[in-house]
């Protein structure tokens, strides 16, 4: 995987002054008091007046960025990004408003049918046999247009929970390693009874667990304690990743999401590829980054509740063969951590274990990152 960063694709020219990480040589007030040395005579003392105070609002807008805390999230496809983003606007911005989570209907839609579409798929596949009373179900559903958004009605909804419920589908979803199948595909199935009411209004667990591809830059912006956090979301696949480069720059820290269930999954993009050992060379390239030499990482290791139950039963030397360990959820993912903090190069990197869909975690975890941020970056730099 090439992931190489070209200074002149961030516009620097040679000769600048501008750090790696975004900082400025120099005292941004010279260039303000090289502006207000004074009028040339000709010059009233009204306009001098307004120039000086057009200077002076230059000067406060200049020191007030310096009060934004830009958080980078970064990570390959499906680590949870997103899902962290959406908890800060929980947590941060009163969350999603009526109107909002009706807007997601149809991806949540969307994300039910891809589901019992490619299990059906793979209950075929694997040469298993659907109980007969199912088989007008299977038509049904094969039936519905793919390039229509339907939504689940009722009599679609009876239909998905019916083969759900078929003991060859329940065969399929335990192998669900061997293919591309959305987390929260069992947490809606058990939610068709309410999901197909035609009252449904998704509530925020549900706005959670739906899964949108990112495409291009989202940014959600917050205010704590007087300071204003940007948190940039940006793609995680790899189509995605040349479109990065554009926010590097002014970046105070980065989070950096890993998703620790994914040990035994391939990648989306590239069914060849282990998801975690992707996201273990993106690391390592991000960290170990010219441009990031000064910027503070912070890791979220992520899912930590599929993570939990999954080790039981899937060991984590189908991804690391190495691992010398039982199937233990401390022991296996203390080794995972230790696997990622072992590619860094002089840098200090902070790691949580987070489960994004919990508000309660996210909150705790990010309270913790931003005192770690604000106590690193802000009184250090901007004698907050």
């Amino acid at each position: 995987m090439d992931f190489e960063v070209d200074s002149s694709q961030l516009g620097i020219e040679d000769g600048e002054t501008e750090q790696p990480d975004g900082e400025i040589e120099g005292d941004i007030t010279q260039g303000v008091e090289m502006m207000c040395f004074g009028p040339p005579t000709h010059v009233s003392t009204e306009t001098a007046e307004r120039n000086r105070q057009i200077n002076r609002d230059i000067f406060m807008d200049r020191k007030n960025q310096n009060k934004v805390v830009k958080l980078l999230l970064l990570g390959a496809g499906d680590s949870g990004k997103s899902t962290i983003a959406k908890q800060m606007k929980i947590i941060h911005l009163d969350g999603f408003n009526e109107e909002e989570r009706i807007a997601y209907k149809d991806a949540i839609a969307n994300n039910i049918l891809t589901a019992i579409r490619t299990l059906i798929h793979q209950n075929q596949k694997f040469g298993y046999h659907f109980l007969p009373e199912n088989l007008p179900r299977v038509q049904r559903i094969s039936d519905i247009p793919r390039d229509s958004q339907p939504s689940i009605t009722r009599s679609i909804g009876e239909d998905i929970m019916g083969l759900w419920r078929d003991p060859s589908i329940q065969k399929t979803f335990v192998r669900s390693s061997e293919y591309q199948l959305n987390d929260s595909t069992q947490y809606y199935m058990d939610a068709l009874d309410r999901i197909s009411s035609p009252s449904y209004i998704p509530t925020e667990q549900d706005v959670l667990r739906s899964r949108v591809k990112t495409a291009g830059v989202l940014e959600t912006t917050f205010e704590v304690e007087d300071i204003i956090f940007k948190l940039v979301d940006v793609g995680g696949q790899r189509s995605e990743r040349r479109k990065w480069i554009h926010c590097f720059e002014d970046v105070t820290a980065i989070i950096f999401c890993v998703a620790l269930s994914e040990y035994d999954l391939m990648l989306y993009e590239h069914n060849e590829t282990n998801r975690m050992h992707e996201s273990l060379q993106l690391f390592k390239e991000l960290c170990n980054s010219k441009w990031f030499a000064k910027t503070s990482f912070v890791m979220f290791f992520n899912k930590k509740d599929i993570f939990m139950e999954k080790i039981k039963r899937v060991p984590l030397t189908v991804c690391f063969p190495e691992y010398p360990g039982t199937q233990d959820f401390k022991e296996a993912s203390d080794f995972i951590v230790n696997k990622f903090l072992a590619v860094k190069e002089h840098k200090q990197v902070y790691t949580h274990l987070t489960c994004a869909t919990d508000t309660s975690n996210v909150m705790i975890v990010f309270n913790a990152v931003r005192d770690i941020i604000l106590d690193k970056t802000l009184k250090g730099t901007f004698g907050v």
